[in-house]
């Protein structure tokens, strides 16, 4: 890197800064692991609602997330407090998200279909709601936090490590405290008594780590942009929206995120299912599995710097995701094709757990490079409109996540209901057919999604190069702005020159 880009990154962000911001990706993981490995064997196999209710419901909330998150991005990206633009948004959500987390895990008893759907309904999209105050602005920390092209990756990898502590690690306190199965074969994740102390574990870590990472970063909001005295009309902040979001490196990154996430979406939301049914494990070897996964996650973490500064983030993300692809659909191919070791065999156990831990990795590389690229467009975009719009930018990332428990899921019950999959079934009762079907059903799905997504990426044009001469740009437009109107080399001396663009 040339001394001249080393200057147009900025000041560097100390460890503690980097700790208190990544650490509150726990809080929306915990919660995005939560409601796409859980939500739907919960409300079907133990509250008795249809995968078909379920995934509508899911989907409706996905709506109305498609709507207010460029809203409440747009709006806090125009925000001005003594807290900056981010922060009361953060602080604001920290309590009602936690309580909302909590209500959705405990529904009444002795309810109706329909009155348990409406409580499903309201639950999921007040944690949805408060899940964007919280998260949408905390993603937008990130490229105004780290502004260097290696910098950011390694601070959205620590991002990616807490989000992996708290997605997968609360995954396996689940499967061995909170869900365990008991000697006696009581208990487990079809037994509804141990959802109590589990909610209530999860409503407490989202309030601590939203509480952590707001008032831990709040020494920021000096140093961070400030939203430009204006007034504007809602006709002007659609056409600004318009303009921000007409971004070929934007739309490409954002369609390929949005498949890769509903295609991780559907995977969640089935794989309990095929722990369960398909390969028939107990819930220690799923609790086993779940911890090779938060292994491969951490090391996914490391991963993905090497990746970037080596191979760029681009070609880096395409290799690494697509041989995450060609791991993770291994294990169930081989069944289908009759060569996997027969269930309940050590072999098989060696198969699944190298799977997981190997795609795990990958799989988090992929996702710490893909937000890396969509944070690289926020300076792509103030080049060419003047203004700085990481919340709108982010609210795209943000619907990438909720894709994951809205239409991902929603794909996963589709799946159900079209092998018509039984309800409260035991683990070794489901037909062989049935069993064949879900296989057959779930490769072809996954690969659509995948390689639709892999050539998404292909056509990604922010490289190492132009994004650090975007920095130059933006420092070059600022310093000119800060010149006296009647200075030599001030635009306004100059009449053939181009006054800068302002937000």
């Amino acid at each position: 890197m040339t001394a001249t880009a080393s200057a147009a990154e900025g000041r560097r962000l100390g460890l503690g800064t980097k700790l208190t911001y990544a650490v509150g990706a726990a809080a929306t993981n915990l919660k995005v692991r939560a409601l796409s490995t859980f939500l739907v064997i919960f409300y079907n196999q133990v509250v008795g609602l249809s995968p078909k209710t379920v995934g509508a419901i899911l989907m409706i909330a996905l709506v109305v997330d498609a709507v207010l998150d460029p809203i409440v991005g747009q709006i806090s990206d125009n925000f001005r407090s003594r807290w900056g633009r981010r922060h009361p948004f953060m602080l604001a959500s920290a309590l009602p998200y936690a309580v909302a987390f909590f209500a959705l895990w405990n529904p009444p008893s002795g309810w109706d279909e329909g009155a348990l759907a409406v409580y499903l309904a309201v639950c999921v999209i007040a944690v949805r709601v408060f899940d964007t105050f919280f998260e949408l602005p905390h993603q937008a920390l990130a490229p105004e936090l780290a502004r260097g092209y290696d910098e950011r990756t390694n601070l959205l990898s620590m991002r990616h490590f807490f989000m992996v502590a708290g997605g997968l690690g609360m995954t396996v306190l689940a499967y061995q405290v909170f869900l365990r199965e008991r000697p006696d074969g009581t208990g487990g994740v079809l037994a509804r008594d141990g959802y109590l102390a589990y909610s209530a574990t999860g409503a407490l870590i989202i309030l601590a780590t939203i509480l952590i990472s707001t008032l831990g970063t709040l020494r920021c909001v000096p140093h961070l942009h400030q939203a430009p005295v204006r007034r504007i009309t809602i006709g002007a902040m659609l056409r600004e929206m318009g303009a921000t979001l007409n971004n070929r490196a934007f739309i490409v990154s954002t369609v390929a995120a949005l498949l890769i996430a509903v295609a991780v979406g559907a995977r969640n939301g089935l794989e309990i299912y095929f722990g369960l049914y398909f390969w028939q494990l107990t819930q220690g070897q799923l609790a086993t599995l779940a911890t090779t996964s938060v292994i491969g996650g951490f090391l996914g973490v490391f991963l993905a710097p090497v990746v970037g500064r080596t191979m760029g983030k681009k070609w880096g993300v395409i290799a690494v995701f697509g041989s995450a692809v060609l791991v993770h659909v291994t294990p169930v191919s081989l069944r289908l094709l009759g060569l996997a070791p027969a269930n309940g065999t050590p072999e098989l156990l060696a198969l699944l757990y190298g799977e997981e831990i190997i795609n795990a990795t990958l799989a988090a590389a992929t996702g710490v490079l893909l937000f890396a690229i969509l944070a690289d467009v926020v300076e792509d975009a103030e080049v060419k409109t003047g203004r700085r719009s990481e919340g709108l930018l982010m609210s795209a990332q943000n619907l990438f996540r909720k894709a994951i428990s809205g239409l991902g899921v929603f794909i996963a019950t589709g799946v159900l209901t079209f092998i018509d999959f039984p309800e409260k079934a035991e683990r070794t009762q489901v037909a062989p057919e049935t069993l064949r079907s879900l296989g057959l059903a779930y490769i072809p799905t996954l690969l659509v999604l995948y390689g639709t997504a892999i050539l998404c990426l292909l056509a990604y044009n922010i490289g190492r190069h132009r994004h650090e001469e975007n920095l130059r740009k933006l420092d070059a437009m600022r310093a000119a702005e800060a010149l006296p109107a009647d200075a030599p080399d001030s635009p306004a001396a100059t009449p053939d020159a181009p006054l800068p663009v302002k937000p």
